[in-house]
């Protein structure tokens, strides 16, 4: 079974020393230890990886909020799956681990954005099981810091 080797599971607050072996291209940027501990600290914040022996080769993080007037949700910030594991399932094994997180909260809802032409994204997520709005949306950024991380 293609990717059955690799192990998906989710990090808990005293783990922050797993994110110290990441494969080529799962995150944007390096890893900083700090704001690994301080993620993996905050029970909002969930971090799924995928295993190949100590080495992670993908990543799906997710944060679950709520509003006053709305129970919780999931809100899916990225998934990260190295090249050399790419097109193995593990981009879907990982986003089932973030649902299934979202089930065990009570959240009503998980949801995610991409780019209209990230075709790999876009297939992965509907492989996953979600269903594309059909109203596109507009994204606005404030750049509040500058600094990189």
């Amino acid at each position: 079974m293609k990717g059955a080797s690799v192990v998906v599971r989710l990090l808990g607050p005293d783990e922050a020393e797993v994110l110290a072996n990441v494969a080529p291209d799962v995150f944007d940027f390096d890893v900083q230890s700090k704001l690994a501990e301080e993620f993996l600290n905050d029970p909002r914040h969930h971090l799924a990886v995928a295993l190949d022996g100590e080495q992670v080769v993908g990543m799906a993080s997710g944060v679950h909020y709520i509003h006053p007037d709305q129970r919780a949700q999931l809100f899916i910030n990225e998934v990260g799956v190295a090249p050399s594991h790419q097109r193995r399932g593990i981009g879907r094994r990982l986003v089932a681990a973030l649902l299934s997180r979202a089930r065990a909260l009570g959240c009503t809802e998980a949801w995610v954005a991409t780019e209209p032409n990230n075709e790999a994204a876009r297939g992965l997520y509907a492989a996953a099981g979600a269903i594309e709005d059909p109203e596109p949306f507009v994204l606005y950024a404030f750049p509040v810091n500058q600094k990189g991380p």
